[in-house]
């Protein structure tokens, strides 16, 4: 087993054949927060320094300002095209809304939107609600991302709930954000056990020994690099994988190659 990339890293900060792909990132100011990452050309600066070629977002306006909703994700992703798409925020308690956005998805597909984000515990309503369902039906039949907000406990989007909406829609590609933070075991048993649910890392390395618990019995395959940008950065998080002591094959499946799969996207030449 090679780690010759964990030297690249440590000597240089970055390897130019491994690109970053954080499928869990932010964008926008949020009241009474300092985030100076929340200014474009700050954030583009990091983005580049760490060799993030992709960064999937959800505005927080789009999740949290239902006036302000989806519009929100599509400026900024024209604001930063080389390297921004979103997700289309769902909120439950605006259920014409979803069928609003729903019906503009295609439209939108794959330029700006590249699947659907959930903040159930925010929104206090359940991954599995039915006012949901007009985004889970499209993203089963077109086998898009869902990225779930999802924790340990919770009513909204913990074990039982995340686990009903995996057999409900199993050509979803459903991103545990947080990987059910806390509950390790569990979120380990649902990678191993639907083809169509991925473990996402943010959060995860605030405790040592989850991040080589899922490499070591879920695989790396099933791993996604997220950091929740600009809450925090890559390069905490890359630092944070290289001190797992992961092989080559494994850091190189959870910095981009899985997430390459998930979005379709075609290796650029040097990239």
């Amino acid at each position: 087993m090679s780690h010759s990339l964990r030297a690249r890293f440590l000597a240089e900060g970055r390897a130019s054949d491994c690109p970053i792909y954080d499928l869990h990132g932010h964008w926008g100011t949020l009241g009474g927060l300092a985030m100076p990452a929340t200014d474009p050309g700050v954030a583009r600066r990091l983005l580049e320094r760490a060799n993030v070629r992709r960064l999937v977002i959800c505005h927080h306006g789009s999740l949290l300002c239902p006036a302000m909703g989806n519009r929100a994700n599509v400026e900024a992703v024209a604001s930063m095209p080389d390297l921004l798409r979103a997700y289309c925020a769902v909120n439950g308690n605006y259920p014409a809304q979803i069928e609003q956005d729903v019906a503009a998805f295609d439209g939108l597909h794959p330029q700006v939107f590249v699947g659907f984000k959930l903040l159930s515990d925010y929104h206090r309503v359940p991954v599995t609600d039915a006012r949901c369902r007009p985004a889970w039906e499209l993203a089963q039949a077109r086998r898009l991302p869902v990225l779930l907000h999802t924790w340990g406990g919770s009513a909204y989007n913990g074990y039982p709930a995340v686990r009903e909406v995996a057999e409900r829609y199993p050509e979803a590609r459903i991103l545990l954000g947080h990987s059910l933070h806390g509950e390790w075991d569990r979120a380990v048993e649902m990678a191993r056990t639907f083809p169509n649910v991925y473990l996402e890392l943010t959060a995860v390395p605030d405790e040592r020994g989850p991040v080589e618990k899922f490499v070591r019995e879920a695989g790396s395959r099933k791993v996604i690099f997220g950091t929740d940008f600009p809450w925090f950065g890559q390069n905490y998080y890359i630092g944070a994988l290289l001190g797992a002591g992961l092989d080559d094959e494994a850091l190189r499946d959870i910095l981009y190659r899985n997430a390459r799969r998930l979005l379709g996207e075609t290796p650029v030449e040097g990239r």
